[in-house]
């Protein structure tokens, strides 16, 4: 074998990251396969590689008898012998051949475009094991392209696919783009194993909790659950079992620049970091973090809460389109159903009015209601609303007799509820036109005049007063201003009279001056 195909298989084999064996067998398979396109029968016809010569060999493997009816599988005694001076009948002898000079020059080329193929499928094996093992974890690459809103991204020895759906809502990739996104799966293809990559998955915020936070990945703290609504905003639970550590402050950061660096990964999406607690209470009240809880009903078989907030507060424990509720019902597990304090004040009122033991539904024995009872169904109500799944639980409560204690007691209870209705509608009603009769009977006509009463005055008549003062002003200011004006008058006239004896008096010294 030329040392030019040594040193070409070893170039295939460090390019694409395959073992030498690999290659070799490769090669081995592809004249094997060319081999078939010249005999017939290849039973007989291995390969072998000589490590020591570098050289490849192909073997005919040949059995020695006196007349040959088969050349391919037969072989003389005397042809034998002068390949091997001590063979005998029927033994079995390795012929070797130069498959240069017996393969033709089509079977070289099939042989070449088979090993092609053959490492073509030992690259794609090796990446599809490579990554089968990193499902789970954090990859990073630069994106290749975007097509149809997919984004193709070059992990270096794969290749990944970011999916629209795996995609945080309103975020852009541009060519060139540095990604980091999780393995979720890698499928097998013609054109090569795909590697699912996904940036929406909860084990993603995860591993970058792990990546950011020391605590986390040497697992000192432990993330206990996670509920995400991916680009808006998350829920994350931590717990230590060391007391000395402040589980959020250290995921927190100092000044937040541990939680930070995750926002900004994940486009700015709000994070809440909640201490984990085994109470479910607790943990509840904590997960509705900022809305203080004041009054909370717990349903422990059906895994259901009622929490009260103050009124001012609903729309924060609710969050905008619901989200904080939702996500704080994810986090923890745990069915939770938000009111005001008012509203449930007034649904505690109105189930004290309506509350009926269950002992009293038809079909419901002592037995049985002790048994509710122990399951902390205690009324119809409460009967009524429980799945019947539930009371399959309670010993002694099949399938049918769930479904029928839940039926008649839903029944029984909207009944009750209807003829609590149309009683807060009577008294509605009564106390609306109690109203209506004290204002009616308050309020004053024009013709209502005392006649032992002589200063009593209509709204008119008052009306008629306030007006005229105003007119007697108005004849008081028009009074005084015509003595003013006739006294001005007069001083202008005695003004003038004056002027007339100065320039009198004055021609009368003229004259006199003269004379």
């Amino acid at each position: 074998m030329a040392f030019d195909m040594i040193e070409a298989m070893t170039l295939i084999a460090r390019e694409k990251n395959i073992e030498f064996d690999a290659v070799l067998e490769t090669l081995e398979a592809s004249l094997l396969a060319a081999a078939k396109k010249k005999y017939p029968h290849t039973d007989n016809i291995s390969f072998r590689f000589d490590r020591k010569n570098n050289d490849l060999l192909m073997i005919v493997t040949k059995r020695v008898v006196e007349e040959v009816e088969d050349p391919q599988t037969e072989i003389t005694l005397q042809a034998a012998r002068e390949i091997d001076p001590e063979a005998e009948l029927g033994d079995e002898l390795d012929e070797y051949l130069d498959y240069e000079t017996v393969f033709g020059r089509n079977a070289i080329a099939a042989a070449k475009q088979i090993l092609i193929q053959k490492v073509r499928e030992a690259e794609r094996e090796r990446i599809y094991n490579e990554f089968i093992d990193k499902v789970g974890t954090l990859a990073s690459g630069v994106v290749q392209q975007v097509d149809k809103g997919n984004v193709i991204i070059n992990l270096g020895r794969g290749e990944g696919v970011l999916p629209i759906k795996e995609q945080i809502p309103r975020e852009k990739f541009r060519q060139g783009d540095r990604v980091r996104a999780l393995i979720i799966d890698v499928q097998k293809n013609l054109r090569g194993p795909q590697i699912i990559l996904s940036r929406v998955s909860n084990e993603f915020l995860k591993a970058l909790f792990a990546l950011e936070v020391p605590e986390i990945y040497e697992r000192v703290i432990e993330i206990k659950a996670i509920a995400r609504e991916a680009g808006e905003r998350s829920k994350v639970a931590v717990y230590s079992s060391d007391d000395r550590i402040d589980p959020v402050g250290a995921c927190v950061g100092i000044k937040g620049v541990r939680v930070q660096a995750i926002v900004r990964e994940l486009n700015n999406e709000r994070i809440d970091i909640v201490p984990f607690s085994s109470n479910p209470e607790i943990f509840v009240t904590r997960a509705l973090a900022p809305a203080k809880v004041i009054y909370m009903d717990v349903f422990d078989l059906e895994a259901k809460m009622t929490v009260a907030v103050e009124d001012e507060k609903l729309s924060l424990a609710i969050g905008r389109n619901g989200q904080n509720a939702r996500l704080a019902s994810k986090l923890t597990g745990w069915k939770v159903n938000i009111m005001s304090e008012t509203e449930y004040n007034e649904a505690k009122r109105r189930e004290a009015e309506l509350l009926v033991p269950v002992s009293q539904l038809e079909g419901v024995g002592e037995k049985l209601a002790e048994r509710l009872a122990d399951a902390d169904i205690g009324s119809v109500q409460r009967l009524a609303a429980t799945d019947p799944e539930v009371l399959q639980r309670i010993e002694g409560v099949g399938v049918k007799t769930a479904e029928t204690l839940v039926e008649k007691a839903k029944a029984f209870a909207e009944q009750l509820e209807a003829e609590y209705d149309n009683r807060r509608k009577e008294e509605l009603a009564k106390e609306q036109a109690q109203t209506a009769e004290r204002k009616d009977e308050d309020r004053l006509s024009v013709t209502d005049v005392f006649e032992d009463d002589e200063d009593y005055v209509t709204e008119v008549d008052d009306q008629q007063e306030v007006q005229a003062p105003e007119l007697e002003d108005e004849e008081v200011e028009d009074e005084e201003l015509e003595p003013m004006a006739s006294s001005s008058a007069e001083e202008d006239t005695a003004d003038d009279d004056t002027a007339d004896e100065e320039e009198q008096d004055q021609d009368e010294e003229a004259e006199t001056r003269e004379g």
